[in-house]
């Protein structure tokens, strides 16, 4: 499984751009699917459901399934955030794994950067950044500098970094 990442700081556009990336990956005949990290806690439950009781009660995983889809929660309850390696071994296996956030792992990835937000490009200090997707021209930096709302432009360098071949 190929795996390939989207960082950037947080109102750069980085679920707009995997939402447009997705349908055209999929239009190509390659399966895909997506990881994303949250910087603050979150809850796809919520009180009074059955499987919110189990979690609450102190269950360490509970699985929820239904005619169309399952989820699998698991409390960490205290440990550390888990590194990417061990949530991509839960993941079934596809063509491409998308990875939003998590930009401080070591997989390639684009940077998602939009100078209105005002903060400082990551590409500097991450050599994992291969380039960058932005919504102005960026001269200075070292690494090629995709157009934002390109998503084929985009796709088009994703699937040739990870050598992807396109049936």
């Amino acid at each position: 499984m190929r795996v390939f990442g989207l960082a950037g700081w947080s109102g750069s556009g980085k679920t707009t751009l995997m939402v447009n990336l997705l349908p055209e990956i999929i239009a190509r005949g390659i399966t895909v699917s997506t990881v994303k990290h949250a910087h603050h806690e979150f809850d796809i439950d919520r009180p009074g459901k059955d499987s919110y009781e189990h979690r609450r009660a102190g269950a360490t995983e509970v699985m929820i399934s239904s005619a169309s889809r399952w989820a699998l929660m698991h409390e960490l309850r205290g440990v550390k955030d888990p590194p990417l390696e061990m949530l991509i071994d839960h993941m079934s296996p596809v063509d491409l794994l998308l990875v939003e956030g998590f930009k401080w792992e070591a997989h390639p990835k684009i940077e998602v950067h939009r100078p209105v937000i005002n903060k400082p490009l990551l590409q500097p200090d991450d050599p994992h950044i291969i380039a960058v997707a932005s919504d102005k021209d960026l001269p200075k930096v070292n690494v090629p500098v995709l157009p934002l709302g390109d998503a084929v432009v985009i796709t088009d360098f994703i699937l040739d970094a990870v050598a992807l071949n396109v049936v």
